[in-house]
């Protein structure tokens, strides 16, 4: 993945996690929820889902610290969970919707993978493009696992919150203040990557196959 021109990973990083906001938005509606899409949201142009830390702060830290991983967030999209027949339930589904398409952008890069190595074969012709999709591959697996992580305002801070009684769930939520605070700390601490590590290890392996990496 080293190989990837810095172009190319920033343009499958961005649409990844607009991908990743679109989902969201797109789930809410299905439920009953127009305000992203009312919002102008339900785009995969990427201006409307821009946020100043998460789109171009971060990306160009990690770039200028040469981090070994680049990732980043878009604008989350607005929901109301006033228009949901079961705003619990369905706050959930919506939550998932994120981490849920970022695991199917993995899934299609894995297909692509498998399809081309069986077709013609990992060479030099090939290198580019198969590598790009071990890379999309990878960052939506990051994604969806990043994401997935129980501390607000992550999207598994809202699945467990829907998981739990509401008076535990309203206690839990109170660290929502201090759930970026903790985010960079794990992140910039390194303690994030090392628990996240062999999860993503894990999922790479199963959709591209072991030594690929």
């Amino acid at each position: 993945m080293t190989q990837i021109p810095l172009w190319i990973q920033l343009i499958i990083l961005f649409f990844s996690i607009v991908v990743h906001e679109c989902s969201h938005g797109w789930v809410a509606n299905q439920l009953g929820d127009p305000t992203a899409r009312l919002s102008g949201r339900l785009t995969l142009n990427p201006l409307p889902h821009i946020d100043i830390m998460g789109t171009i702060l971060l990306p160009l830290i990690l770039i200028i610290t040469h981090s070994p991983i680049l990732f980043g967030w878009a604008k989350p999209v607005p929901i109301n969970p006033y228009n949901f027949v079961n705003p619990r339930r369905d706050m959930m589904k919506v939550a998932f919707g994120g981490p849920g398409s970022n695991l199917a952008l993995a899934l299609v890069a894995s297909g692509l993978f498998w399809l081309t190595n069986a077709l013609v074969g990992y060479n030099i012709s090939t290198q580019l493009w198969m590598n790009t999709l071990l890379f999309m591959g990878f960052i939506n697996i990051l994604l969806a696992v990043f994401n997935l992580v129980p501390i607000p305002p992550l999207d598994g801070s809202r699945i467990v919150s829907g998981l739990l009684p509401p008076h535990a769930a309203m206690t839990y939520e109170r660290i929502t203040p201090m759930g970026f605070f903790i985010i960079f700390i794990l992140l910039f601490t390194g303690v994030l990557w090392y628990l996240l590590g062999p999860v993503l290890n894990f999922f790479m392996h199963i959709l591209f196959g072991p030594g690929l990496m």
